[in-house]
């Protein structure tokens, strides 16, 4: 048994570096590709109108709330107690509704993250599509993502397909 253990990783070894020999891998940078693709550019550009627009609602309506937390700072020593409570609940009121805002548009479920799933979903999966088809077209066994968390920390230039994924996009 302890003649054969040595046989068996040289056997092991031999068979693994063949085998890693047939394999093709490819990798694209998919931030590239979401930069040049027109149909990602028009929609990164519909959110950030949308984004613009909601944010400039936000600073309108801090503001808001800031002159009147200053109003109440200046006026507090001569409002009655009443008074005070009616302002007071009013600027509480105003603080929740600039809170709802922020979590209605902003939030993880907010209409942000719905509207960018909405655009930018189709296009993703028509990336992914190209992707695929030029991985069979080019016979890649793997493709990874330079951009994702997978680490890649060399890879020769020929094995880049963006430029082929891109191509690929551009005849549909």
């Amino acid at each position: 048994m302890k003649k054969l253990f040595p046989v068996i990783i040289i056997l092991l070894i031999v068979l693994s570096s063949s085998l890693s020999a047939q394999l093709k891998i490819g990798y694209v940078d998919s931030e590239t590709i979401m930069q040049k693709l027109p149909d990602a550019q028009d929609a990164r550009q519909k959110l950030d109108n949308m984004v613009s627009g909601w944010r400039t609602e936000l600073i309108k309506m801090q503001s808001e709330l800031k002159n009147k937390q200053a109003d109440f700072e200046k006026k507090n020593l001569i409002m009655s107690e009443k008074i005070k409570k009616e302002k007071k609940d009013e600027l509480l009121k105003l603080t929740r509704s600039i809170d709802l805002f922020r979590t209605r548009k902003f939030g993880t479920r907010g209409e942000l993250y719905l509207k960018q799933d909405q655009l930018m979903k189709p296009i993703q999966n028509k990336v992914f599509t190209a992707i695929k088809e030029v991985a069979k077209d080019e016979d890649l066994d793997f493709v990874f993502d330079r951009t994702s968390d997978v680490t890649l920390l060399f890879a020769k230039e020929k094995y880049d397909i963006t430029n082929l994924v891109l191509e690929k996009l551009k005849l549909e």
